[in-house]
């Protein structure tokens, strides 16, 4: 089952494409908007990260952190961050933790892949709670930009 609203984020501490230690709690003041993604390198994962990339300075002029998640590397992540361009991190749950835990995990996935992250948006505000769900069964749809967008202000 996904989060809810109103509930308290599941903490976590996750290894970057750069390579570094970043928790949910390092964001502790600020609104963080999650974007779980199946795959690195797809065609619709791209189209939705580069739509926060492109909107990046409205998220960033409203106090708010963006934070990709997939199941991929930390090194596939740094690498499809550079082709991209993306200003925010993406972060590895390698381990599929942080993805079940926000009830964002296909148990089994297109090819016979199985535990890939669903691709899911989350705001999280100041206190660490969950002010935004939404978890998409159909992995070819896009989260709702301008209902995050509309949260987040």
């Amino acid at each position: 089952m996904s989060l809810q609203v109103g509930q308290a984020a599941p903490q976590f501490t996750l290894v970057s494409s750069a390579l570094k230690s970043v928790a949910l709690s390092d964001f502790k003041g600020r609104k963080v908007v999650i974007h779980f993604f199946p795959l690195a390198f797809t065609g619709v994962c791209t189209t939705q990260l580069c739509t926060m990339r492109d909107s990046f300075g409205y998220y960033d002029g409203l106090n708010a952190t963006i934070l990709g998640i997939s199941v991929d590397s930390p090194f596939t992540l740094a690498k499809f961050k550079e082709e991209n361009n993306y200003q925010f991190d993406l972060l590895s749950d390698f381990n599929k933790e942080v993805s079940a835990a926000y009830g964002a995990l296909y148990q089994e996935f297109v090819m016979g892949l199985k535990g890939v992250s669903k691709r899911a948006a989350f705001v999280i505000d100041e206190e660490q709670n969950v002010i935004y769900a939404e978890v998409l069964e159909n992995a070819g749809e896009l989260p709702d930009f301008a209902a995050i967008a509309e949260v987040v202000k």
